[in-house]
């Protein structure tokens, strides 16, 4: 036996060394590519047993212990274990009964193959757990492992084609309710907490591993299918009208994907919970969804919009059970898939159930904005990016998979025929189910029901980024029809790509309108169609909404967009409307006219809220502040004046959240602060708890005289636990005093300090507003030079969304000779964190060429 634990030394102190293995990335930070590949055949029939035992006091940390069976198939290498914490916080290690030594080297646990055998073997291991994703509160805590943070948890295989099993026991205070992804089978008192055991659960990747813990209200389902719910949501009014809704949308999201896919629910349970802070709108946890409570729980005042939203968020994560936890990426670099089919299931299970919505024009308007808001920047990339190690997979998350693969997929579906592309789908889900696949394993398998070349199809579609510029050519004969019609397309970036895809023109004639399907699928197309035709009064380009790109847009038309009966036209035209102002063809000032005109008239829920935000946009970052400062008196009255008007509570609730987030004037805050003090009731507009506090915060931001008074009388009256910590963060980022704003600013260096993530957006929003920016602009190279560490600490969206709400709200020069500046002193920056940095530059720098230059 001495013998055998010399042997066993000697290994250790190799491997200590890195010996030469067969790809030196196996031992890198993170998860290689190659070091994913092997253990991918390496490993097998892995059972992850763990338990937890949470203390009273967050600042103790937490005894962990993990019990691992596999089976191993190849010992070439030895066992790599991912655990991305301190050294320390391995305890003990036990391989197949014998105490090993430990071995952990840039975030790996290395266990020698000395000491384990072809086929099973167990593994011990005692631990602290890591606290990097664990979210831990004073008094609730909840795992977000996704896309590589299991690791900074508990040691584990942290790669989605390694799926896994199970069996969780957790132990914490009495008073703490635990979710987790199986069924709870038993429980043990004790005389200061209870020990709770979980079923062994189904097979899942790490990443969608979770358990939530805490002080949680629980709700039980009354529907056919069982279903738990914790929440700390304590607004009366809106549980009453939530809890029962939540319950009903799940359930008609499970049974619409079972016939849909062809395939039954595939796990044990689908219970969920919902959480103050949580960072995203929801996570597809396996048994256990997360979501952020306020996306939740609506009072019964809500816009239609808002219910829709609700409807989508909760069918996209239901979707993700069968799209991404049933089959599973392969690799991250194809993680846009489970999305995009979430996103498109979503849409197609919510929709029957709002007939009066146009869910053309909602797709339009939740899609293209945001999908050119990425694809228009130098820092843009195709829907699907190499990845060579997961430590960078956080970065591939952006509006691009989220917003143009739907785009994508809704071109491909109306290219291959709805049945066609179900069928297709469906025999994805049954071919794929409990493993893994990529891209081209679904190309495979629908390139079986169409003639179309998917292979080139996708290539510019998904492999590439950017979008194409579409102009025409048009002639006319001497009695003044058309001779030709030329369309052409060119690739923004100045490639030689072309997007095949398909969208219809419409000319505009006194008697009636005329329309043309087009399928461009080169660099140009003669519309053969409509010569002979009579010359339009207008064209209206991608008038189905269906296309994607820039359009041609005839500046003489402007005012007639208002004037278009079908809602998607009008939609489209506003969204191109904004696209060709950001492209230089369209003055800023013209494009805010037409908006400012043609909401005054709109009647739609969906464009008032569209024409809102790119309204918005174009006054605080396209408008000088002389141009700003000239207009905001008629727009603050005309906006004014319509909430006076008989609106629709859906239509009102868009215009006052455009007024009270542009009425920075003496003239405009008074009406505010009557509003927020109720001294004045704007008839058919429900404004509840949350909305007066964001009221407050506008007018402490716009510098009310009485902001100090405003902030202590509204903090009394909140009376939620959790919304009452957000407000005591924020009120520093609203302060009237300078130092008190730099001092929170300056505070987020500290990675403990940004924790919070959705708080710390929020505040920083405030503190780089438009209105401060003179006094905060000293903190853009803090700001800058943070973005590394906040990669490492934070969430998959915190990178970007920092940069948006910091850099990304400014327009001065000197604003963005200091991000230049930052880029040109950085030539060897990380291409990742540079992507993101031009992303969210990119209408600072537009602001340059447009308006900073006349």
């Amino acid at each position: 036996m001495k013998n055998y634990f010399l042997l066993i030394g000697i290994c250790l102190i190799c491997l200590s060394c890195k010996p030469p293995v067969s790809d030196e990335h196996f031992y890198d930070p993170g998860i290689s590519l190659e070091l994913a590949q092997f253990r991918k055949q390496q490993l097998g029939s892995i059972h992850y047993q763990l338990s937890f035992e949470f203390p009273l006091e967050k600042s103790v940390a937490i005894p962990s212990h993990l019990s691992l069976d596999l089976e191993i198939t190849d010992l070439s290498q030895p066992l790599i274990m991912d655990f991305h914490e301190e050294s320390s916080h391995l305890l003990s290690l036990e391989v197949n009964g014998i105490n090993t030594e430990i071995n952990h080297v840039d975030q790996h646990l290395i266990i020698p193959k000395e000491a384990l055998t072809k086929g099973a073997n167990s593994i011990e291991i005692e631990f602290l757990a890591g606290e990097l994703s664990l979210n831990r509160n004073e008094d609730f805590l909840y795992t977000l492992l996704v896309p590589d943070r299991a690791s900074t948890l508990f040691p584990c295989f942290d790669q989605p084609n390694l799926k896994a099993n199970y069996s969780l026991t957790v132990t914490a205070p009495r008073d703490w309710e635990v979710l987790a992804g199986a069924p709870e089978i038993a429980s043990e008192e004790k005389v200061e907490s209870i020990t709770h055991r979980f079923a062994k659960s189904d097979l899942m990747s790490t990443y969608l591993f979770s358990f939530v813990a805490g002080k949680f209200e629980v709700a039980k389902s009354e529907t056919d299918f069982a279903q738990t719910m914790l929440y700390r949501e304590t607004n009366p009014e809106k549980i009453a009208a939530s809890i029962p809704e939540l319950f009903t949308l799940h359930q008609k999201a499970k049974e619409f994907l079972e016939d849909y896919t062809s395939y039954p629910f595939p796990f044990q349970k689908l219970d969920f919970a919902t959480i103050p802070i949580f960072q995203y709108g929801g996570m597809e946890h396996v048994g256990a969804i997360q979501y952020r409570e306020s996306s939740l729980f609506l009072d019964e005042n809500a816009t239609d919009s808002e219910l829709l939203s609700r409807a989508k968020l909760i069918g996209h994560e239901t979707a993700h059970m069968w799209f991404g936890d049933l089959v599973t990426m392969d690799w991250f670099e194809d993680v846009w898939m489970k999305e995009v089919f979430a996103n498109f299931m979503a849409g197609k299970l919510v929709n029957p159930n709002y007939p009066e919505i146009n869910h053309e024009l909602s797709f339009l308007s939740n899609h293209y904005p945001s999908a050119y808001g990425e694809d228009r920047t130098l820092g843009t990339n195709p829907i699907r990016q190499k990845l060579a190690n997961l430590k960078d997979a956080g970065s591939l998350y952006g509006s691009i998979i989220y917003d143009k693969a739907p785009i994508m997929m809704r071109q491909l579906e109306t290219a291959m025929g709805e049945a066609a592309f179900q069928k297709g789908i469906q025999k994805y889900i049954n071919t794929y189910a409990n493993s893994n696949a990529d891209w081209n394993d679904l190309v495979v398998l629908l390139d079986k029901n169409t003639d179309l070349d998917l292979q080139q199809w996708s290539e510019v579609w998904v492999n590439q980024s950017g979008r194409p510029l579409i102009s025409d050519e048009i002639e006319l004969a001497k009695d003044g029809t058309i001779s030709s019609f030329v369309i052409r397309q060119k690739a923004e970036d100045g490639s030689d790509k072309i997007w095949p895809q398909l969208f219809d023109i419409t000319f505009f004639y006194p008697e009636g309108n005329k329309t043309f399907s087009v399928s461009l699928n080169d660099r140009t197309l003669d519309l053969k169609e409509a010569i002979g035709a009579q010359q339009p009064i207008a064209i209206l380009y991608n008038s189905n909404g269906l296309g994607y790109g820039v359009f041609p847009v005839d500046k003489t038309s402007l005012s007639a967009i208002s004037t278009l009966s079908d809602e998607v036209m009008r939609g489209q035209s506003y969204i191109n409307l904004f696209e060709n102002t950001l492209a230089g063809n369209i003055e800023p000032t013209l494009a805010f006219e037409t908006f400012r005109n043609g909401i005054s008239t709109e009647k739609n829920e969906i464009l008032a809220r569209l024409m809102s935000s790119e309204l918005s946009i174009i006054f605080w970052k396209y408008l000088s502040e002389e141009q700003r400062e000239k207009a905001l008196p008629e727009l603050e009255g005309q906006l004014w004046d319509q909430l006076q008007t008989d609106l629709p509570t859906n239509i009102k609730k868009s215009i006052f959240s455009l007024y009270s987030g542009i009425a920075y004037s003496e003239a405009g805050q008074e009406r505010l602060y009557k509003v927020w003090k109720k001294d004045i009731e704007i008839n058919n507009l429900k404004l509840n708890p949350d909305n007066f506090t964001s009221l407050a915060m506008s007018l402490a931001l716009y510098g009310h005289p009485d902001s100090d008074a405003i902030l202590i009388e509204e903090r009394s009256r909140i009376s939620n636990p959790d919304k009452l910590l957000r407000f005591d963060f924020l009120q520093p980022a609203l302060s009237q005093n300078e130092s008190e704003r730099d001092a929170l600013f300056e505070s987020f260096s500290e990675a403990s300090n940004r924790e919070k993530e959705s708080w710390v957006l929020s505040a920083s929003g405030y503190i780089h507003h438009p209105l401060h920016q003179s006094s905060a602009i000293k903190h853009l190279p803090l700001a800058l030079d943070l973005l590394e560490d906040i990669q490492k600490t934070g969430d998959i969206f915190f990178p970007k969304r920092w940069a948006s709400v910091t850099l990304g709200q400014y327009t001065s020069p000197d604003a963005a000779k200091i991000v230049s500046d930052f880029l040109d002193e950085n030539p060897a920056y990380n291409p990742i964190l540079k992507s993101k940095i031009l992303q969210a530059s990119d209408n600072l720098m537009r602001v340059q060429k447009i308006v900073n230059t006349k």
